[in-house]
């Protein structure tokens, strides 16, 4: 008998899995095709190492002017998955006493399910088996030279006219890195890029996506596209908007929303609810409808991060094995790897009679300025009790100072405290320290407090003038 039967090896299933096993469960992961998932293969690690050669590109531009060979970026990327691929492999998980079968997995009934048609029991079970891009409903996509987060990975040339369908985080990081690296890019956002952001945040990255050669088309729609593959040559497109103008593609990248994979998997067999999307639908505690049942990662209706699958998938399976119901933190930070980067967590957008903002600007940050990369900045979205709700930072390595807004936001932190604790000089994260202690010091303008302080110095003054020259206090 199976203790955790996990369905799907990507950064949910591997994390869940190894999490219980860990704990002394016996746990069998069955993987449909090969372990590490999106993350490994398609996503964080190729696109990050993407985005890094198309930064070197512009550098080696500035220097020698000699142009990016796009099969030497194409074999970073592969050596990048190679060094990492260990750690998510499966004998990575078989050390940890993880059975790992290589099929395709359906529930039949309740404890039950089948595994290439090999009937097995299990006591709990996690669904981890994340989600895949979506094509939207446009005519003549279907025949067009289209690419996804996942098969753009396959090109072995740079495309010379790409297109993007899209405005999210994906399509802007990729965006900004084939343009870096030679390619002429269109993109194309049904509204504004990064919607979810603040609106300055996008400002910023709009601005900056023009200056690297990305034609940034915002609130339009594609309306067909048309393909010709005559004389031999490759395919060529044109996209077509709703407002007539048109677009040469030899490449059509579509970022534009992913889809659950939870077709096919029997849940409707084991009482498992999903949403009209097909998300699968979990309590605070990652337990589905049915009590037996969790789920983590993309197939959830939870937002689609890596980092989130995996402190996920860890709760639910120690949850799932050890009978305990511990809940995830809402808290959930995020962050756009374009140049610069996009990092927020919590409230990113201030209601004027309920929050209060502190605002530093990159202009004003020391390292920034040394550095030459003023372009940014940090900004906090705090309560009336002086507490830190949420907030974002725009600016070189602003992933690597969320974590610390994250905690304030977790911990239910007051900018005063933030602003209490020592930090390094000079750094990026100067801005995020400077926009707390602007907020904490502007309480000392109330009127109370203003009152306070000049009682506090009128006392102080009288002590000190109490005191002989030689500093011993004066006695009756």
């Amino acid at each position: 008998m199976i203790d955790l039967l996990v369905v799907g090896g990507g950064t949910a299933g591997i994390v869940g899995a190894k999490t219980a096993a860990r704990l002394g469960a016996r746990v069998v992961l069955v993987e449909r095709s090969r372990t590490g998932g999106d993350c490994l293969w398609t996503g964080c690690v190729p696109s990050k190492t993407l985005l890094s050669a198309a930064a070197g590109a512009v550098d080696a531009r500035r220097g020698s002017g000699e142009p990016v060979v796009f099969a030497e970026v194409r074999e970073r990327i592969a050596a990048a998955i190679r060094t990492i691929e260990p750690d998510d492999s499966p004998a990575s998980l078989e050390e940890t006493g993880v059975t790992v079968r290589q099929g395709v997995a359906r529930f039949t009934g309740q404890g039950r399910a089948e595994i290439d048609g090999e009937t097995v029991h299990f006591r709990q079970a996690l669904i981890a088996t994340g989600s895949e891009p979506a094509l939207p409903p446009i005519d003549g996509l279907d025949t067009a030279p289209v690419v996804t987060s996942e098969t753009v990975w396959d090109l072995t040339e740079l495309p010379r006219h790409l297109v993007i369908i899209g405005g999210g985080p994906i399509a802007c990081e990729l965006g900004q890195a084939f343009a870096r690296l030679g390619s002429e890019v269109t993109l194309i956002a049904q509204s504004r890029i990064l919607p979810k952001e603040d609106p300055d945040a996008a400002t910023i990255i709009r601005s900056n996506l023009t200056d690297d050669g990305v034609h940034v088309i915002e609130g339009s729609n594609v309306k067909e596209v048309t393909t010709s593959t005559g004389g031999g040559q490759e395919p060529v497109s044109r996209v077509r908007l709703g407002d007539g103008r048109t677009f040469l593609a030899d490449s059509i990248l579509v970022a534009a929303g992913r889809h659950p994979r939870s077709e096919g998997l029997g849940l409707e067999l084991i009482g498992v609810d999903t949403d009209s999307k097909g998300q699968v639908v979990v309590d605070p505690s990652m337990r589905t409808s049915n009590p037996l049942v969790w789920a983590a990662g993309d197939v959830t209706q939870n937002p689609d991060f890596t980092h989130l699958a995996g402190v996920h998938a860890s709760t639910a399976a120690s949850n799932a094995v050890l009978g305990v119901r511990r809940s995830v933190s809402t808290v959930v930070p995020r962050v756009t790897y374009t140049s610069p980067e996009v990092a927020a967590v919590g409230v990113t957008e201030a209601d004027d009679r309920r929050h209060r903002v502190s605002t530093i600007e990159y202009a004003h940050t020391d390292r920034a300025i040394t550095e030459n990369q003023e372009t940014g900045f940090a900004r906090l979205i705090i309560d009336r009790r002086g507490r830190i709700l949420g907030g974002t930072i725009v600016g070189p390595r602003a992933g690597e100072s969320l974590g610390e807004l994250t905690l304030a936001v977790h911990q239910k932190l007051t900018t005063r405290d933030l602003a209490g604790v020592t930090h390094p000089y000079p750094t990026y994260n100067d801005a995020l320290w400077n926009a707390a202690i602007a907020d904490a010091s502007s309480s000392l303008k109330k009127p109370l407090v203003r009152t306070l302080m000049s009682v506090l110095i009128c006392v102080t003054r009288w002590r000190a003038e109490r005191k002989n020259p030689e500093g011993r206090p004066v006695t009756s």
